[in-house]
C-alpha cells in the first residue's frame, strides 16, 4: 500500500486535513495552534507544510498526515489511509496487491503511451495539409512554438491513433486508462479531426490532451478535454507551468488566462509568465501550485458572468492560501488575450503591466453595472460588495474598502458598517468532531528530543554528546540519532535524512522543526549552554536510574540475607556516587 499512501499524501495539504480538526492560523512559513491533546492555552501544536509533518510540544507528539487522523479519530493505519483516501479521491482499489507492482508501475506506462501519442500526433499534422494550413495560417503559430507546446494532429480516421498503440504493444485498457478511447465503441480514438495541445505536468511529462476543431462542424463541440484519469485532474493541472515557471519566479507574478491558445499566442510574443486552468475553475490546488512560485497572482478572465463569478470565488481561496489577486483588464472591444495578441502584442504587455486590486476592480465593476445614484442601485452595489469584503481576513482591508464603498456610492460609512454587521455571516469551515481524548501524560524525556534537535541542526553543539553517551538517551531511535550524531561530520542534518536514518524519516524532520521553532532566534553562545544543560539532564536521568536499580536490587539482596550480593551492589553504588560526583566537578566552571 505504499503507493496507495504516497498517492493520498501528494493529493492532500497537510495544514487543510489538520485545520478541520484544529484552527491554525499562519506562523511565518508553519500554521500554529493549540494542541488537541492537552488543555494548554498557548498555541504550541505546529503544522509544517514543507516538511509535512506536524509536532505538539505540550505533548511531543508528531508525525505525517496519517498519524494525525489515526489519533484523534482513533483508527488504525488502514482506516486512515481509506479516510483520508476518500478525502483525496484516490480509488484504493487501484493499489491491491494483485494489481502487480501497483500504481507506480501503471503510471509509468501510461506517461510512456502519452508521450507516444503526443509524437504521433505530431508526425500526423505534418502529414496533413489542412491541419497544417490551420495551425500555420489561421491560428499563425510559429514552428517554434508548435515544438515547444508539442501541438499537433489526430487523423479523421476512426481508430488510427488506437491501432498505432496497440502496434506499440499497449493494451486497449491502458488506452482507455489514459483518456485516449472512445466510449463510442471498442477500438475508436477520443480524438479525431482535431489539432491537438498536449497538457502537460509541471516537469514536461505528457498526462493528456486538450482537442480543437479545425472546421466549424454543427452540433460539434469546439473543444474536448481529456477526462479526468490516472494522470489528470483540471482541479489540479495548471496548463504551461512547466514552460512558465522560470519566468514566473523571475517576473514575480503569474498571469492565468482562461484557454490554453491564449497561453500560447502569450509564450510565441514573448510574454511567457502566462498559464491557465480548466476555464474559470479556478481551485485552490491552483493557487497552492503557483504560490510555491509567486504570491502575486493576475487574473485575466472574461468579464462576462462567468468570468465575474470565478473571481468573486477566487478571493476566499486566495485568502485561504495567501496569496495577492489582481485583474487584468483587456482593451475594449477585444474579447481575450489572443484576440488582443492578434491585434498588438504590445496592449496584451501593458494590460498585464497594469493590474488592478481584485476588490477595487469588482467595486469598479458593480458600481459600471449598478447605478450607484438610485436607492436600487445603492443597495445592489452595497449587497454585492459586502459579500466579497466579508471574506476578507484582515480588519484593515475591510475597513478600507468600506471607506471606499462609501465615496462610489454616496452612502455613509456608518450607514455601511451596520449593513456589514447584520448582513449574512461569511460561512466558516466546520470543524470535524473527533472522539474525545485521553488527558496526555507529558513525556518526561522531551528535553532529550529538545538536545538531539541542537544537535541535528546545530553541529558545534554535537561536542556535548561527550559528555552524554548515545546508550544514555531514553529510547531505540533516540539512541540511533546520538549514536550517529557522535560520528557525524560537522554538517546539519536536513528534510532527507542519511542512508543510516532513512528508517527514522518523520522523526527527523520532526527535530529539525523543533530546532527551528525553539532556538532558530538564538545565538550561538545561548545554543551551546542548552546543550550543555540538556546534555547533563541526560547523564543525571541515565545515572538516577542506574543508582535507583542498584538500591532496588540491595534491597532484595539484603532481605534474602544474601551478605556477598549486598557487598557488591553497596560497593557499585558508592563508585556511582562517586563518578557522578567526579563527573560534575570536571563539568563545573573555574
Amino acid at each position: 500500500m505504499q503507493d496507495a499512501k504516497e498517492e493520498v499524501r501528494s493529493r492532500l495539504n497537510l495544514e487543510d486535513v489538520i485545520g478541520e480538526y484544529v484552527p491554525l492560523k499562519r506562523a511565518g512559513r508553519n500554521w500554529k495552534g493549540l494542541s488537541p491533546f492537552t488543555n494548554e492555552r498557548t498555541p504550541s501544536f505546529i503544522v509544517s507544510p514543507d516538511k509535512q509533518i506536524w509536532h505538539d510540544f505540550s505533548s511531543n507528539k508528531g508525525g505525517d498526515v496519517f498519524s494525525f487522523v489515526m489519533e484523534l479519530e482513533g483508527l488504525d493505519f488502514r482506516g486512515a489511509l481509506e479516510l483520508l483516501a476518500r478525502k483525496a479521491g484516490v480509488d484504493l482499489s487501484l493499489y491491491q496487491a494483485q494489481n502487480d507492482g501497483g500504481v507506480a508501475k501503471k503510471k509509468q506506462r501510461l506517461l510512456s503511451l502519452l508521450d507516444l501519442a503526443a509524437m504521433y500526433y505530431q508526425h500526423s499534422l505534418l502529414k496533413n495539409p489542412r491541419a497544417l494550413e490551420y495551425v500555420f495560417g489561421r491560428r499563425k503559430l510559429s514552428k517554434q512554438i508548435v515544438q515547444d507546446f508539442r501541438i499537433g494532429y489526430a487523423p479523421q480516421a476512426p481508430s488510427a491513433l488506437h491501432d498505432f498503440l496497440r502496434r506499440k504493444n499497449f493494451t486497449d485498457a491502458e488506452i482507455k486508462d489514459a483518456g485516449l478511447a472512445s466510449s463510442r465503441g471498442r477500438g475508436l480514438d477520443m480524438f479525431r479531426a482535431r489539432m491537438m495541445v498536449p497538457l502537460a505536468d509541471g516537469q514536461g511529462q505528457v498526462i493528456g490532451f486538450t482537442a480543437r476543431l479545425i472546421d466549424d462542424l454543427p452540433n460539434a463541440p469546439k473543444y474536448v478535454n481529456t477526462p479526468q484519469t490516472l494522470l489528470y485532474d483540471k482541479g489540479r493541472h495548471v496548463f504551461g507551468l512547466h514552460l512558465a515557471k522560470e519566468a514566473i519566479r523571475t517576473r514575480d507574478y503569474a498571469v492565468i488566462v482562461e484557454g490554453n491558445l491564449d497561453v500560447i499566442s502569450s509564450h510565441q510574443v514573448g510574454i511567457t509568465p502566462v498559464v491557465a486552468t480548466a476555464g474559470t475553475a479556478l481551485t485552490e490546488f491552483h493557487l497552492k501550485a503557483l504560490s510555491r512560485l509567486t504570491p502575486n497572482i493576475r487574473l485575466a478572465f472574461d468579464a462576462d458572468s462567468a468570468g465575474i463569478a470565478a473571481t468573486e470565488r477566487a478571493i476566499p481561496i486566495a485568502q485561504t492560501v495567501g496569496v495577492r489577486l489582481s485583474i487584468i483588464s483587456l482593451p475594449e472591444g477585444l474579447k481575450d488575450p489572443d484576440d488582443t495578441i492578434q491585434k498588438d502584442p504590445q496592449l496584451w504587455t501593458t494590460a498585464i503591466e497594469s493590474p488592478r486590486d481584485v476588490v477595487d476592480w469588482l467595486i469598479a465593476h458593480y458600481a459600471e453595472r449598478y447605478d450607484p445614484r438610485s436607492a436600487e442601485g445603492k443597495r445592489q452595489i452595497t449587497t454585492r460588495a459586502l459579500a466579497v469584503i466579508r471574506r476578507l481576513n484582515d480588519p484593515v482591508e475591510q475597513e478600507h474598502y468600506i471607506t471606499q464603498l462609501s465615496q462610489v456610492t454616496g452612502a455613509s460609512v456608518a450607514a455601511i458598517w451596520r449593513k456589514f454587521d447584520t448582513g449574512p455571516l461569511v460561512p466558516t469551515r466546520q470543524l470535524r468532531k473527533h472522539p474525545p481524548l485521553a488527558t496526555v501524560a507529558p513525556d518526561r524525556f522531551a528535553y532529550q528530543d529538545s538536545l538531539l534537535a541542537l544537535m541535528a541542526l546545530y553541529p558545534e553543539t554535537r561536542q556535548e554528546l561527550k559528555t552524554a553517551a548515545p546508550d544514555s538517551f531514553a529510547s531505540a531511535h533516540r539512541q540511533q540519532i546520538a549514536s550517529y550524531l557522535a560520528t557525524a561530520d560537522d554538517q546539519p542534518l536536513n528534510d532527507i535524512p542519511p542512508k543510516p536514518l532513512q528508517d527514522l524519516d518523520t522523526y527527523v524532520k520532526i527535530l529539525l522543526l523543533r530546532a527551528e521553532d525553539r532556538y532558530g532566534d538564538w545565538n550561538t553562545q545561548d545554543r551551546y549552554m542548552e546543550a550543555a544543560k540538556l546534555a547533563r539532564q541526560v547523564t543525571n536521568e541515565q545515572t538516577k536510574q542506574q543508582k535507583d536499580d542498584l538500591i532496588k536490587r540491595l534491597r532484595t539482596a539484603e532481605a534474602d540475607d544474601d551478605d556477598q550480593q549486598a557487598a557488591d551492589l553497596r560497593a557499585a553504588l558508592n563508585h556511582l556516587i562517586k563518578e557522578h560526583q567526579s563527573g560534575k566537578k570536571r563539568r563545573s566552571p573555574n
